[in-house]
């Protein structure tokens, strides 16, 4: 199937309608609960490379003991590195954590800058982290690429990219902008319980008839 014969608005008005049923993104789940731009820097920040409930469980741990800048900074590194123990690379992490704080506190008066240009200058994050913070802590409009999103437009033959950068900026183009924000919410939610990056749930997948399943080499 070629790329200009898939229907994005019908892809994601069936999708939506089936996310109901499938367990929210930890991040998204947060921020549908209140939780503050700093909240949701920290748990984007423990996410990487870690699965959804070892991070919720983590954020949830640190963030009881200290959701601010200030507090976060007097617990200090040991403290946060056994709190967010066992995500991935927890002691790299507890070190970012507390030199994020701490320019938040000297550079942005203890708030969360709002702007991609000065979330990119945070150590420790990237596009992902950067535009994951936009949508779901400020709500403005962005395009968060992860693993799941980058393999799943692939094989829709939405884009055809080789990296997660190369991916958003296609679809910054092409993307109807009344889905930048929800299309990293669902399509991580789709990734999760269906389109699995080996052997897809394809018998069982709602939009099965908009995809022309490329790379995939074995579904069930």
């Amino acid at each position: 199937m070629e790329a200009k014969a898939f229907c994005i608005h019908r892809f994601m008005e069936i999708l939506s309608e089936a996310y109901k049923e499938w367990d929210a993104p930890v991040i998204s789940l947060m921020a549908a609960t209140g939780a503050s731009p700093f909240s949701v820097l920290v748990a984007t920040l423990l996410s990487l490379r870690t699965k959804d409930e070892v991070t919720e469980a983590a954020a949830l741990r640190l963030l009881r003991e200290a959701d601010t800048p200030e507090a976060m900074l007097a617990l200090g590194e040991g403290r946060i590195r056994e709190l967010i123990f066992p995500v991935g690379f927890y002691p790299t992490k507890a070190m970012r954590l507390v030199e994020i704080c701490s320019i938040l506190i000297r550079q942005h008066g203890g708030k969360v800058p709002r702007t991609m240009e000065e979330l990119l200058a945070l150590p420790g994050g990237g596009r992902k982290t950067a535009n994951l913070v936009l949508v779901e802590g400020f709500g403005i409009p962005g395009i968060c690429v992860d693993t799941h999103v980058h393999r799943i437009s692939n094989r829709l033959g939405y884009v055809t990219t080789k990296t997660p950068e190369q991916t958003e900026m296609a679809l910054r183009r092409i993307l109807p902008p009344e889905y930048w924000v929800s299309y990293n919410e669902i399509l991580v939610a789709f990734g999760q319980t269906l389109c699995r990056p080996l052997s897809p749930w394809c018998s069982r997948c709602p939009v099965a008839g908009l995809c022309p399943r490329k790379g995939v080499e074995r579904s069930r």
